[in-house]
């Protein structure tokens, strides 16, 4: 399965889903992935800096690190591929236009969008008045 690449299918079918959970971006300049993994990361990059790990709340409270901002991720449950042009640049603009931020993951099957936690309701109805209000739609 390759995902779908036409820009307004994916806005018209992407169905936002809130997770509860909430997760904290940290960075660790001397751990590695294997490190992290015990702690559960539901993503992990590595830049020059060191390892980027966004864990969920209980986990990073365990390494001190819980009072860093909290996110909430929304899943776009429509499969993207990873070649689909304006996705991300859509979903953004729709966020901005509200003032509220976000921090994209392209994953294989679904992009996920974290937003502040305080603004993860405004969001989610954000995405599904974008996906409502899709050509595809009507």
């Amino acid at each position: 399965m390759t995902g779908e690449t036409d820009l307004q299918k994916l806005i018209a079918h992407m169905r936002p889903m809130l997770d509860p959970e909430p997760y904290v971006f940290c960075t660790f300049a001397s751990k590695s992935m294997m490190d992290l993994a015990e702690y559960e990361p539901i993503g992990v990059f590595c830049e020059t800096e060191g390892v980027t790990a966004i864990l969920p709340v209980e986990r990073a409270r365990e390494l001190g690190l819980a009072e860093a901002e909290w996110f909430r991720r929304i899943t776009l449950t429509v499969h993207s591929s990873l070649e689909a042009v304006g996705l991300t640049a859509a979903i953004a603009r729709a966020l901005a236009d509200r003032g509220i931020s976000a921090n994209v993951v392209a994953a294989y099957y679904h992009d996920h969008v974290f937003v502040p936690e305080e603004k993860a309701e405004l969001a989610l109805e954000t995405l599904r008045n974008l996906s409502r209000n899709s050509p595809e739609q009507g």
